[in-house]
């Protein structure tokens, strides 16, 4: 399932295109099939050994080693190496190659051991967004499974729902954020982390979710009175119709921050309300967020 060019296997595995080439050459570690231009193309197959192999030779396995396993060997291999969390470019290698294989229980263990070790939010900066855009890249191409990834978005959230349970409780006299997704938007993992975020500061959060028409938010803000709102911009709205729905968003709580994330928030040319901001990464959104935790609660 997946028909990956070369160009894709470089970009998910990161190695470099010449390399998979000699790889493909010398150890007959991959099976392209070729167009009828002469074009390889590479299976889910193909991808998964790759990365499971890419895992091996970065824990100082040869090549010309590893290039002898059966698939279902190097598998278990990759099984059994002692996992660094640190490297994050393996971590996300092995969550992808358990993604393509369908491998919940695969996925559940390396989720859950780089959260142990490296702590949620630093799992979720450095292991988890770097999975999510190498999961960008497959779509683009077209060569992603829907529903490999819906098991990972909804292992995902489940994990960022448990993490934020565990959180202790916050004080109601806290500095108060609401958090949505427009009208039709259903892609709310950036939004559930942010909510996290938020929380583990200290600062009491409304999360309303998914699908929230304006008008709701509007009677939201003046019965909740927020400090902030917060808000993922992925699929909707229009992109022609971003700045008519920051003014509303902005309308609706006056003098307060409004915070826009996501690609359709940053298009050149959009001209935002004063009170709007629009952060390029999550890293932004933190720096943001302290800046905004130290000011004066006003009266």
């Amino acid at each position: 399932m997946g028909h990956f060019s070369i160009s894709d296997l470089e970009q998910l595995s990161g190695i470099k295109a010449h390399t998979i080439r000699m790889w493909e050459q010398r150890y007959g570690l991959l099976r392209p099939v070729r167009t009828a231009t002469n074009i390889r193309t590479y299976c889910e197959d193909d991808l998964r050994r790759l990365l499971n192999v890419t895992t091996l030779c970065s824990r100082g396995q040869r090549i010309s080693q590893v290039a002898r396993l059966s698939d279902d060997e190097i598998q278990a291999a990759v099984l059994a190496c002692c996992n660094d969390v640190h490297d994050y470019h393996q971590q996300v290698n092995a969550l992808l190659a358990a993604m393509l294989g369908f491998d919940e229980q695969r996925i559940n263990q390396l989720f859950s051991e780089a959260s142990a070790q490296l702590g949620f939010e630093n799992m979720m900066l450095n292991v988890a967004y770097p999975l999510l855009q190498r999961i960008g890249l497959m779509w683009l191409a077209g060569t992603v499974n829907p529903a490999q990834e819906h098991l990972l978005a909804h292992l995902l959230r489940q994990k960022m729902l448990a993490a934020t349970d565990a959180l202790p409780a916050v004080p109601v006299t806290a500095r108060r954020w609401v958090l949505f997704l427009p009208a039709e938007e259903l892609h709310e993992l950036a939004l559930l982390f942010m909510n996290y975020v938020l929380r583990a500061r200290g600062l009491h959060t409304l999360y309303l979710g998914q699908n929230l028409p304006l008008e709701e938010l509007d009677a939201v803000c003046r019965t909740y009175q927020p400090d902030a709102v917060a808000t993922v911009l992925t699929t909707q709205p229009e992109r022609s119709r971003v700045g008519e729905f920051a003014e509303a968003v902005a309308a609706c709580c006056p003098g307060k921050l409004v915070v826009l994330y996501g690609q359709l928030a940053r298009q050149e040319g959009l001209v935002l309300p004063k009170n709007c901001i629009s952060p390029a990464l999550m890293t932004d959104f933190l720096a943001l967020v302290a800046d905004h935790a130290t000011e004066p609660v006003a009266a």
